[in-house]
């Protein structure tokens, strides 16, 4: 793998790692299996796109995004509590209508971006075109996305152990207690599921913005993403506190992407990029499976060491 392949991929699972703390939210703190990211991934980048081409501040049409993700999960969630419609259902029905919304807000399958101000304008005008070496370019680009992430890790942390946060666990963990203890869990996973989709949609929308197009079939395999991000972070770092799982997420993220570009760029493997989706289940598949042969040998060498 080159280094212009490392940092893209690097990029790319740093970007990736905040759909991670979205699908981390919904599914292991509320304990709300979402599939609505698949929607809100590219309803994000669909609103920012839109609003750049049309002369909007993208700093501006990326907070949009952000609001827009948030309404998404927002019916998704009321059609559970509110018609108790299942949430694998809800979420299935909310990411389907959210494909034809997405065509509305763009009036085409793509938007292009090219020559449009971005919020990475700034930092490729000022740091990157100077640079002699367009790996270093690539650097630090990745790095830019990597602390924008890991602030809203911060954030999200901040959020979770704040009283609407612990809400929130509280009703992910036991939601007849949590009810008992005088907490509205219909607004705990309104709000949840609502920001949930935000991150994600922010996501699109820098996703759009790094990639230089929208499209409206970009969201396609998101939740897998998600959930290979949350499954290798917890294989990687145990998550016995939300600062260490929400760290685990973003390595976990990043670990996976490298392994999907070095798996793609090995020649011996012979692997293409419409093999994409045969390494994510692969490597989704070993992270589940991996642990649990992890804890045998765990538990084998531990007899060994006793009886010896």
């Amino acid at each position: 793998m080159s280094l212009i392949a490392f940092f893209g991929a690097l990029e790319i699972g740093f970007l990736y790692g905040l759909v991670g703390l979205g699908v981390y939210l919904s599914f292991r703190i509320l304990d709300f299996p979402d599939l609505t990211v698949d929607g809100s991934f590219p309803l994000g980048g669909a609103i920012a796109a839109t609003l750049i081409v049309s002369g909007v501040n993208p700093f501006i049409a990326t907070f949009v995004a952000f609001l827009g993700g948030g309404v998404a999960g927002l019916v998704t969630a009321w059609l559970n509590v509110q018609f108790q419609i299942l949430h694998l259902l809800a979420s299935i029905l909310t990411a389907i209508a959210l494909y034809s919304i997405n065509l509305r807000i763009m009036g085409r399958p793509n938007i292009p971006l090219l020559g449009e101000d971005t919020i990475f304008t700034p930092l490729e005008k000022g740091i990157i075109a100077p640079l002699p070496e367009a790996w270093m370019g690539g650097a630090v680009l990745a790095l830019s996305v990597g602390a924008i992430v890991f602030a809203a890790k911060i954030a999200l942390d901040g959020f979770l152990n704040s009283q609407l946060g612990l809400g929130m666990r509280a009703t992910g963990a036991n939601p007849v207690m949590a009810s008992a203890q005088g907490i509205s869990t219909v607004s705990t996973i309104l709000w949840g599921i609502a920001l949930s989709n935000a991150l994600v949609a922010v996501a699109g929308a820098m996703f759009a913005q790094l990639n230089g197009s929208a499209d409206v079939t970009m969201g396609v395999g998101t939740i897998i993403f998600g959930l290979a991000a949350t499954i290798v972070g917890e294989t990687v770092l145990s998550p016995i506190t939300i600062r260490r799982a929400t760290l685990g997420v973003l390595i976990g993220s990043v670990i996976y992407r490298l392994a999907v570009g070095l798996a793609l760029n090995a020649d011996f493997i012979g692997l293409q990029a419409q093999d994409l989706n045969l390494v994510t289940a692969v490597l989704v598949a070993l992270a589940l499976v991996l642990p649990r042969y992890r804890d045998r040998l765990k538990s084998m060498w531990r007899d060994r060491a006793q009886n010896g």
